[in-house]
């Protein structure tokens, strides 16, 4: 089963656009802007479908056209946008549409669906069950939310035809027994737990907030609806809440993270997924001192270094000794050119510096290609070249360790003057723009100053 949330805010999202407090201008500054709280599962069933939703598919690459299911938890407006129902009549899809929600959100809908459009309402209350097609299970669970006139809000508990399991619980004050009772012994593989309010305590709502939150991950551990291994997330954030990197740590407290817009979540989790952050600059921008700034804070980390010893170039030995200088006693050092093995067989967690991959493309540049006699000998040498670097890519692609490369940018300044210099270049620009696509995060140190090109949590 594959989660990904679409939204991860409350209903004026964070940070609200006409808000100028501290929690909202941090976020605004830092680019980290929350759509309304959504989730897509498989492509195929869409929870919750607010105005924004849509458009938030789009964002992250992601058509609607497969959904076949959209389970709606109430009626507020956050969370129904029956617009989206015309916006599907209009491209004439034939596929049929189950729309589940509690009457009020299903009322809300009817009226948007296009005359031969085969979408089917459902109408449930906590404790339905429902089989969906492509071998979805739904348990509708009750929420402690709702009014007179958005009626009785609903949780959703989802299992996905591989197994996957995810409870779905936005918006709520604290669970109704029946709905702890009906979650005991799940042992979820993904929980989306909302926690609206933060610090702002008294908001008298039917919402969580950071006292009460704790209380209901404590609540579904003691259950066994939530284990070591659940993926807990805090969703329908709002700016009530403090800025992102504080409420991480607070709702690591609880074994629960904060993940941008955007996240994908697997359910069960896949193998151990690396971190790759890229750090790009000119010569003698910083990019070096700025790598090994991010990994200060670790005695554990392995230095690659890439280049060789050059035992007669004193001035090359001094730039070495500088850089060993800078870096932590506890630090390991390898060097070596079999870089791909390095980084693909790391062990989970593990954390790697690699300087640098300018270095390294030379070495595997001379091994052959300037050298080569005939044609054929010429192609061969090309050929083990590019498959180096593909070995490479495909390494840092699946890593499970957290892996910082330093490389050059090459390509700001003069054409060389030369066919090998020429060729250098190139292939170490496409090494960077590949690397770079499947990074978490690429930066560009400019004269000292690193300027993000691909921030942490953007869309891969």
């Amino acid at each position: 089963m594959e989660v990904l949330l679409l939204g991860t805010g409350s209903a004026d999202g964070w940070p609200n656009p006409f808000c100028t407090c501290a929690s909202c201008a941090t976020a605004l500054a830092e680019g980290a802007v929350r759509g309304q709280t959504a989730a897509l599962v498989d492509g195929r069933v869409l929870l919750d479908c607010g105005p924004e939703a849509p458009r938030a598919a789009l964002r992250h690459g992601r058509s609607l056209a497969g959904v076949r299911a959209l389970l709606l938890t109430h009626s507020h407006p956050d969370h129904v946008g029956p617009a989206a129902l015309l916006f599907r009549s209009w491209v004439g899809r034939t596929e049929p549409l189950d729309v589940v929600g509690p009457a009020p959100a299903v009322d809300a809908c009817r009226d948007w669906v296009g005359p031969d459009d085969p979408v089917a309402f459902h109408p449930v209350r906590a404790g339905d069950r429902l089989d969906l097609d492509g071998g979805y299970a739904v348990h509708v669970l009750a929420a402690a939310h709702g009014d007179a006139h958005s009626g009785p809000g609903v949780l959703y508990d989802v299992t996905g035809p591989d197994g996957g399991r995810l409870l779905y619980a936005t918006d709520t004050a604290p669970l109704p027994a029946a709905t702890v009772e009906a979650v005991t012994g799940r042992r979820y593989h993904v929980v989306l737990l909302e926690e609206t309010f933060g610090d702002h305590l008294d908001h008298g709502t039917d919402h969580l907030d950071l006292a009460t939150f704790p209380q209901v991950t404590t609540a579904l551990r003691a259950c066994g609806a939530v284990d070591e291994a659940t993926q807990v997330v805090g969703v329908h954030l709002s700016h009530h809440n403090p800025p992102t990197p504080e409420l991480a740590g607070r709702l690591a407290a609880s074994g629960a993270t904060v993940v941008p817009d955007g996240t994908v979540l697997t359910a069960p989790p896949g193998p151990p997924r690396g971190r790759r952050v890229l750090v790009l600059g000119g010569a003698r921008s910083g990019k070096s001192a700025h790598a090994e700034a991010r990994l200060a804070d670790r005695a554990d980390v392995t230095y690659v270094a890439t280049g060789d010893t050059r035992p007669d170039d004193a001035e090359w030995a001094d730039r070495v000794e500088e850089h060993r200088r800078r870096r932590p006693a506890t630090w390991r050092t390898v060097e070596t050119t079999d870089l791909a093995a390095l980084v693909r067989d790391a062990d989970p967690g593990a954390a790697l510096l690699v300087d640098c991959l300018s270095l390294w493309v030379a070495a595997v540049l001379d091994d052959g290609v300037w050298t080569a006699g005939s044609a054929e000998q010429q192609r061969a040498a090309d050929a083990a070249a590019a498959a180096r670097m593909d070995e490479l890519v495909a390494a840092w692609e699946t890593t499970a360790a957290l892996v910082v490369a330093v490389s050059n940018e090459v390509g700001s300044g003069v054409v060389p003057a030369t066919r090998s210099g020429r060729r250098y270049r190139d292939e170490l620009g496409r090494l960077n723009a590949r690397l770079a696509a499947l990074a978490d995060e690429v930066v560009l140190v400019v004269a000292g100053v690193p300027v993000p090109v691909k921030p942490a949590g953007a869309r891969r």
